[in-house]
C-alpha cells in the first residue's frame, strides 16, 4: 500500500488537459498544464497541504488515481475531467465510492458551450462545481475545498 497522504489533495486532469496553452487558446487561454500545475500547489500551501497533481488522457487510469487517493487518504480532490465529465458513469461512481470531499472545475462555462457539455455525471459525485473562470478556477476550488475540510490559509 502507498504511504499515507493525509496533508495531500489530488488535483487531478482528464483528458487533452495536456494540450492546455496550445489547444484552442481562444477557449482555454495560453496557460499550460505546468501553469495550473504551479498555481494548484501554490495555492494548496498557503492552507498548509500538498497538491498531488495528475493528467490521464485514459479513464481508468483515472479511477485509478481516485482509488489511490483513497488508500492513500488524501483530504480532497480537485477534478477536471474533460470530456469524460460528460460521459463516464464508471468516474462518477469511482468519486462516490472513495467518499473524498470532491470539486469539479471546468476552465470554460460547459453551460454557454455545446448541449452534450452541459450534463456532467463528475458534478453529481462532487459536492461543487465551477466552471468559465479559467484557470482560476482551481484556486478557487482549493479556497472552497480548504473551507469544506475547515482549514484556515497558513500565515
Amino acid at each position: 500500500m502507498a504511504e499515507p497522504a493525509t496533508d495531500t489533495i489530488l488535483v487531478l486532469n482528464g483528458p487533452n488537459l495536456n494540450m492546455l496553452g496550445t489547444r484552442e487558446p481562444e477557449k482555454y487561454g495560453h496557460a499550460t498544464l505546468a501553469d495550473v500545475e504551479t498555481l494548484c500547489r501554490e495555492a494548496a500551501a498557503a492552507y498548509g497541504l500538498k497538491a498531488d497533481c495528475r493528467q490521464s488522457n485514459r479513464e481508468g487510469e483515472l479511477i485509478d488515481f481516485v482509488h489511490e487517493a483513497h488508500a492513500r487518504k488524501m483530504k480532497g480532490i480537485i477534478i477536471n475531467a474533460g470530456g469524460y465529465s460528460h460521459t463516464s458513469i464508471a468516474l462518477h461512481d469511482a468519486l462516490l465510492a472513495v467518499q473524498i470531499p470532491t470539486v469539479e472545475v471546468h476552465v470554460t462555462n460547459i453551460h454557454a458551450r455545446e448541449s452534450f457539455r452541459h450534463h456532467s455525471y463528475t458534478a453529481r459525485a462532487a459536492f461543487a462545481s465551477l466552471c468559465g473562470f479559467g484557470i482560476e478556477g482551481y484556486r478557487l476550488a482549493i479556497q472552497g475545498l480548504a473551507a469544506k475540510l475547515g482549514i484556515k490559509p497558513k500565515a
